[in-house]
């Protein structure tokens, strides 16, 4: 189970940062990412992190502009956005899978229930 947290309301230029709690899977195993789903539009990849945490990947429409982490001993991952944009808005969800390609192509093993961040403009 992927639990997601910290969506909301935020202004254009502010800050949000998105938590996942991961349970009933080996954590360390899996490599984490984050997708997202705009109103009327596929979902698309966004951030991905290797079971290690030693590298991470990124979609160019967040890059320098996301931060994706994890927290092994915890069994967490984040993603911290900030300049947010309107374009930002979406609902947001947490994924996992034991080959960090999944996530990027946006075909993981596991999604969790997502989070909604909506930035006004």
């Amino acid at each position: 189970q992927l639990q997601a947290s910290g969506g909301g309301l935020v202004q254009a230029g502010g800050s949000l940062r998105l938590s996942c709690a991961a349970s009933g899977l080996t954590f360390s195993n899996y490599a984490m990412g984050w997708s997202r789903q705009a109103p009327g539009r596929d979902r698309e990849f966004i951030a991905g992190i290797i079971k290690g945490g030693g590298s991470t990947n990124y979609a160019d429409a967040v890059k320098g502009r996301f931060t994706i982490s994890r927290d092994n001993a915890k069994n967490l991952v984040y993603l911290q956005m900030n300049s947010l944009k309107a374009e930002d808005t979406a609902v947001y969800y947490c994924v996992a899978d034991l080959k960090l390609h999944s996530i990027m192509v946006v075909t993981p093993e596991h999604w969790g229930q997502g989070t909604q961040v909506t930035v006004s403009s």
